[in-house]
C-alpha cells in the first residue's frame, strides 16, 4: 500500500517503517521501507536481535530491557537513535511505535512502526518559514489553485482589498478586477499554469473597496509545485506601482510644462501693444496648454479713465451688478467645429452659450467663478458647460505686482485631460508673464498709482483680528478725480485683551489730505498705547490736527509754539502754503471690553455708529458728536454701552450714506434697513451693504468696519478680590497657579506665580484699597492686577546695597509685555505671556540676569 501511495500522498514528504519481532525477540519480518530508512537489507536483519542489528553499543542494554517489557505485552513509544546508512557512522533519530501481537500459535510478539524525526522536523520548519514569508510579506501575496480560485492570501492583500484574509479564499479574478483587466488576467494565469513560465511586471489597473481612485499593480506570477512536482496552481505577488506611474505622469507634465514655459519666454512681450500681446499669450497656450481660450482686460485700464483694481480694495471695485467692466480682447480655439468665443459656456458668466464677442464690454455676476477670481486674485475652477463639450475650466485673474489687470480662461474640451495641480501653476505663470507686460503699458499713470499706493499703506494690512470679536472690514477709494481722499479706519490691540475700534475722515481731497490723515492715524496708534480713555485721546488728537493747518504746528507769533510742534514740520513747509489752512477731521473712537462685553464711545463730529442685536432692529447709538478734529476748545463726551453676545457693530464713513441725490437721514435709514438680517457671515454682510445701498461710488471714498461680538466665554476668565493682607501674595499664587492647570497651562505655571507675586506683594505695599486679580486667556495670557492707588509703578535699576526694587525688571523681563493704565477707581498694572506652543520656552541670557544687579 505504501509502495503504491499516488502523488500527493502525505509519505511522498515523510519517512515511514515497519517491521515485526517475534516470540523469541528476533526480527521476523523486514519492510522495504525499514530498509531505506535503515540501510539494510531483509537477508541482514530477518532472523536477528534488532538491537544488535542497528542500535549503538551503548544503547543496547537498555534497549534490550525494553524488548523484553514490549514481549511481556507492553506498548512503548519513543525517540530512538540509530545508526545512519552510508552517513560514516552519523546517527538519525526515529520515533518508535511499538505493538503487542500474537502469532498464530498463540505465541506473543511485536509490530513496530518507524518515523523518521528528522523528516517531520524539516516539514515542520519548512512550513513555520513558508508561513512567516508568506504572512509577513509587505506586499500582497495570492495562490490561485489550479481552477483559478484563491486558495489563500496574506494580510496585505486582505488590507487592500478588505475583510479578513480567509474571507478570500474561493474568490476569482472577477471579484477584484472589471472585465477587461479580468481576463486578461485570467489568460494570463492559464498559461503559466500550463506552461510553467513565469511572468514578471504584469501591469493591471483597477479600483479598491472605499476609493474612488484608480489604482496601478504590478504583478509577478508563477507555477507552484508539490513535493512530488505535480503543479497546484499559481502564485502571485503583487505591488501597489500608483505612486511610480502618477509621479512619471507627473514628470511627462513637468517636461511639457518647461516647454511651454521657454516659448512663452520668446514669444510674449514682444510688444507694448495690449491687445497684441493678449494674442500672443493664446498663440503659445492653444493648441499646446488647452483647446479653448479667451482674454478679458479691465475697461478701464484699456480707456484709461481708471487704474486697474490694486491688491487692496481690489475686490471692493465691483458694482452691485458684478464685477467691474472688462473688455474681451482674444480668444482662440484649436477645435474646429467650436466657436471660438465658447469658453466655459453659461457657467462662466450665467449668460449665453456663446460667451462674450471679441471687442464687446461685459461684467462677471458677482458670485461667479470669474468674478471670485478676479475679486480674489487666485486661479478658480470654473463648471464645465451643460452639453457637457467643455468639461475643465480655468479663470486666471492676470496679476502684476499685485495688480489684476485682467482675466485669462483656459478650457479643455472632452477627449482632454482635466487641468491638474500643476496646470494651475502653469496657468498662473502664463498669465502672469502676459500680465507684467500688460502692466507696462499704464506707467504713463505713475502718479497717481503712487497716491494710491500712499494712501493704501496708511491702511490696516491683512484682516484684523481682535479678542472677543469677529472683524470685517472694506475700503473703496472715490476714482471721479486722479486725487485721493483721506478716510481711514483702524483695529488697535489694548492691554486686557481690549480693542480700539477707529473710523475717521479728514475733509478734503487730495495728496495733503491723505498725508494729514496718516499723521492722525499715527497719532490715535501712540496715543492708544498710552491706553487713554476715549475721550482723552480724541482730546489729545484735536490738538494734533491743530498743528497740521499752521507753519511751526500753530506758532503764537511770540516764539512759543501755541500748539503741537512736530520736529521739522516747519522747515518742510511750502513757502507757498496757505497759513491759514486748517485741517479738519471726523473720527469715532470705541473701546471694546470683551470680558464684560461693554464698549466705551467718543465722537468727534462723526456719523453714529450703528448696532444691530439679536432679534432687534438696527439702532443708531445716541453718541453726543462732539466738535471735529481741529476746531478745538470742547470736551469730547463717553457714553458706555453694554452689547449682547452676538449683537453687530459697523463703523463708516460718509460716503457709504451720504450722497448729492437724497439727504444724510435718507442714507442712514437705508444703512438701518440693510442691516435687517445680521446673522449671515460678516464678510457677506459687507458686500451686502456695498451691493444694495446707493451709495453713488466714485463720488468719495468709503470706510466701513463691522464687528460682531463674541466675549470672553467664563470658563477663560479668572477673577478674584483678595483683602489687604500679606497673606493674600500666597493666595493669589495659589489661585493662579489652580487656573492655569485648569485651562491645561502648566508650561506657564512658574512663571505666572513668579510674576503674580511680584504685582500683588507692590499693590500691597504701595497701593490702596482690596486687591483684585484677573486671568484672561484668549490668544495670549493676561494677568491683572488692581487696587485703589493712583500711584502708577515705575521700573528702576536697583543699586548693588539695594535689598529690593527689582521685582518690575523681572516682570519686564520674563513677560512678553507688561504695563499699567489708570482705571475710574486706582489702577490697574498688568503682563502678557505668551501660550506655549510646544516650543522650549526662552531662557534669560546671563547678561539679562545680571542687569538686575
Amino acid at each position: 500500500m505504501w509502495q503504491s501511495s499516488p502523488p500527493g500522498s502525505i509519505y511522498d514528504y515523510i519517512r515511514v517503517a515497519s517491521f515485526s519481532i517475534g516470540a523469541d525477540g528476533l526480527i521476523e519480518q523486514w519492510s522495504r521501507r525499514a530498509a531505506g530508512l535503515f540501510g539494510l537489507e531483509p537477508d541482514e536483519v530477518l532472523g536477528r536481535d534488532p538491537v544488535e542489528a542497528f542500535m549503538p553499543s551503548e544503547l543496547r542494554s537498555d534497549a534490550r530491557r525494553r524488548v523484553r517489557e514490549i514481549l511481556d505485552g507492553k506498548e512503548w513509544t519513543g525517540l530512538v537513535p540509530f545508526r545512519m546508512p552510508g552517513e560514516n557512522g552519523a546517527r538519525g533519530l526515529a520515533e518508535v511505535y511499538v505493538m503487542p501481537s500474537e502469532t498464530g500459535t498463540g505465541e506473543r510478539a511485536a509490530l513496530c512502526i518507524v518515523v523518521d524525526v528528522r523528516a517531520l522536523r524539516q516539514i515542520e520548519t519548512d512550513l513555520a518559514a513558508s508561513q512567516a514569508i508568506f504572512g509577513q510579506s509587505p506586499f500582497a501575496f495570492v495562490l490561485f489553485g489550479t481552477d483559478f480560485t484563491v486558495e489563500r492570501a496574506n494580510q496585505r492583500f486582505a488590507t487592500v482589498f478588505g475583510g479578513e484574509a480567509d474571507d478570500h479564499r474561493g474568490r476569482t479574478v472577477d471579484d477584484y478586477l472589471a472585465r477587461p483587466e479580468a481576463d486578461r488576467l485570467s489568460a494570463t494565469l492559464k498559461c503559466v499554469l500550463d506552461t510553467g513560465d513565469s511572468v514578471t511586471d504584469l501591469q493591471l489597473t483597477g479600483t479598491t473597496p472605499g476609493s474612488l481612485g484608480r489604482r496601478h499593480w504590478s504583478m509577478n506570477l508563477y507555477r507552484v509545485h508539490s513535493g512530488s512536482g505535480r503543479p497546484v496552481g499559481v502564485a502571485g505577488l503583487a505591488t501597489d506601482v500608483t505612486q511610480r506611474h502618477i509621479a512619471a505622469r507627473e514628470a511627462a507634465s513637468a517636461r511639457r510644462n518647461l516647454a511651454l514655459l521657454n516659448e512663452a519666454s520668446a514669444r510674449i512681450g514682444n510688444s507694448l501693444d495690449l491687445e497684441t500681446t493678449a494674442r500672443e499669450l493664446l498663440d503659445v497656450a492653444v493648441p499646446g496648454f488647452c483647446d479653448l481660450a479667451s482674454v478679458d482686460l479691465y475697461e478701464g485700464l484699456l480707456t484709461g479713465d481708471e487704474a486697474a483694481p490694486g491688491s487692496w480694495g481690489r475686490r471692493h471695485r465691483e458694482s452691485g451688478s458684478g464685477s467691474a467692466e472688462l473688455r474681451r480682447v482674444a480668444h482662440a480655439s484649436a477645435v474646429s467645429d467650436v466657436l471660438p468665443g465658447m469658453v466655459a459656456g453659461d457657467a462662466a458668466r450665467g449668460g449665453d452659450m456663446g460667451g462674450p464677442a471679441l471687442g464687446s464690454v461685459h461684467r462677471y455676476p458677482f458670485r461667479s467663478p470669474c468674478a471670485v477670481a478676479l475679486r480674489e486674485g487666485r486661479v478658480t475652477d470654473v463648471p464645465g458647460d451643460e452639453p457637457g463639450f467643455v468639461h475643465s475650466t480655468l479663470a486666471v485673474p492676470m496679476v502684476a505686482h499685485d495688480i489684476v489687470v485682467g482675466l485669462v480662461q483656459f478650457s479643455r474640451t472632452k477627449g482632454s485631460e482635466p487641468f491638474g495641480e500643476r496646470d494651475r501653476v502653469l496657468a498662473t505663470e502664463l498669465a502672469g508673464r502676459a500680465a507684467v507686460c500688460i502692466d507696462n503699458a499704464r506707467l504713463y499713470r505713475r502718479e497717481h498709482e503712487r497716491a494710491l499706493i500712499l494712501q493704501r499703506s496708511l491702511l490696516p494690512p491683512g484682516d484684523p483680528e481682535a479678542a472677543g470679536l469677529d472683524i470685517a472690514c472694506r475700503y473703496l477709494p472715490g476714482n471721479t478725480a486722479t486725487e485721493v481722499g483721506g478716510d481711514w479706519f483702524d483695529v488697535i490691540e489694548l492691554p486686557g485683551h481690549r480693542t480700539a475700534l477707529v473710523v475717521g475722515d479728514v475733509m478734503g481731497r487730495g495728496l495733503r489730505a491723505a498725508v494729514a490723515m496718516g499723521e492722525l492715524r499715527t497719532a490715535v496708534r501712540t496715543l492708544a498705547l498710552l491706553d487713554l480713555e476715549p475721550g482723552e485721546v480724541l482730546a489729545a488728537l484735536d490738538e494734533v490736527a491743530r498743528g497740521l493747518g499752521t507753519p511751526g504746528g500753530g506758532d503764537r507769533g511770540d516764539g512759543f509754539g501755541g500748539g503741537v510742534q512736530w520736529p521739522g514740520r516747519a522747515a518742510h513747509k511750502s513757502r507757498e502754503a496757505d497759513l491759514s489752512e486748517v485741517y479738519l477731521a471726523t473720527c469715532v473712537y470705541a473701546v471694546y471690553d470683551p470680558v464684560t462685553r461693554r464698549c466705551t464711545f467718543a465722537n468727534a463730529g462723526h456719523l453714529p455708529p450703528v448696532v444691530v442685536e439679536p432679534g432687534e432692529p438696527a439702532l443708531l447709538l445716541d453718541v453726543p458728536p462732539g466738535m471735529p478734529l481741529g476746531v478745538g476748545g470742547e470736551p469730547f463726551e463717553e457714553v458706555e454701552v453694554e452689547l449682547k453676545e452676538g449683537a453687530l457693530l459697523a463703523l463708516y464713513t460718509d460716503g457709504l450714506v451720504e450722497s448729492r441725490d437724497h439727504p444724510l437721514d435718507e442714507g442712514l435709514d437705508s444703512l438701518r434697513r440693510s442691516l435687517a438680517e445680521p446673522s449671515q457671515p460678516l464678510e457677506d454682510v459687507c458686500d451686502h451693504l456695498l451691493s444694495t445701498l446707493d451709495t453713488r461710488h466714485g463720488e468719495d471714498d468709503i470706510a466701513l468696519l463691522m464687528a460682531r461680538v463674541q466675549g470672553l466665554p467664563a470658563e477663560a476668565v479668572g477673577d478674584w478680590v483678595l483683602p489687604r493682607n500679606p497673606r493674600s501674595v500666597a493666595r493669589a499664587r495659589e489661585l493662579a497657579r489652580s487656573r492655569l492647570l485648569e485651562w491645561g497651562l502648566g508650561d506657564l505655571v512658574d512663571t505666572t506665580e513668579l510674576l503674580v507675586s511680584e504685582l500683588v506683594t507692590n499693590a500691597l505695599r504701595y497701593g490702596e484699597g482690596e486687591v483684585r486679580l484677573r486671568l484672561l486667556r484668549d490668544r495670549t495670557l493676561v494677568c491683572e492686577v488692581w487696587d485703589a492707588g493712583l500711584v502708577q509703578p515705575r521700573r528702576r535699576r536697583a543699586r548693588d546695597t539695594d535689598e529690593g526694587g527689582r521685582g518690575l525688571q523681572l516682570v519686564g523681563l520674563l513677560s512678553a509685555a507688561w504695563g499699567s493704565r489708570r482705571t475710574p477707581r486706582g489702577k490697574t498694572v498688568w503682563f502678557e505671556l505668551a501660550l506655549p506652543d510646544g516650543e522650549p520656552g526662552r531662557e534669560l541670557s546671563v547678561e539679562q540676569l545680571l542687569s538686575m544687579y
